[in-house]
């Protein structure tokens, strides 16, 4: 098996574990809209002399309602600070019922750190099933390879 094909197989077996049987049981949430929190790690720490392994990121936004769009006003990527370091959307962007997006790190892009977050804020006409709203890091060096999901967690939006 090539590196690549180790590297979606991986990719495949963390979204499996984060979607996965565990889940099942899940209760159903719905909403009309939040603002959500994504962790992002643009390198882990390898080795005894904490050697940073550099990622690349997507973060995907799934909109799980069989029936209903939901709008992305804000993806926001920050660094470990909290200072903002792009905006990824000039206007809102309109995802439809069963439908997704995403958005992509760069591997050499390290201008988040170890602490990198987005921020993003989708919202929808009457309440619809939660999207799922998550990034997954992927990174290969000399033959080994990394992958993982972080999953969102919804914040209080800032007061106006």
């Amino acid at each position: 098996m090539t590196a690549r094909g180790w590297l979606v197989g991986m990719v495949v077996a963390a979204a499996a574990a984060v979607c996965g049987v565990g889940n099942a049981g899940a209760e159903v949430r719905l909403a009309k809209g939040q603002t959500l929190y994504v962790p992002v790690y643009s390198h882990v720490y390898t080795g005894d002399r904490a050697l940073p392994f550099n990622l690349a990121a997507t973060l995907g936004v799934r909109n799980l309602d069989p029936a209903s769009p939901i709008t992305v006003s804000r993806v926001d990527y920050h660094d470990s600070n909290g200072r903002l370091v792009k905006r990824f959307l000039a206007g809102p962007l309109k995802i439809p019922p069963q439908g997704s997006t995403s958005f992509y790190l760069k591997e050499r892009d390290t201008s988040g750190g170890f602490g990198a977050h987005f921020i993003v804020v989708w919202e929808s006409a009457r309440e619809v099933n939660e999207p799922i709203v998550e990034s997954v890091m992927i990174g290969a060096r000399s033959g080994q390879g990394i992958s993982f999901v972080s999953p969102a967690r919804e914040i209080r939006p800032q007061a106006k």
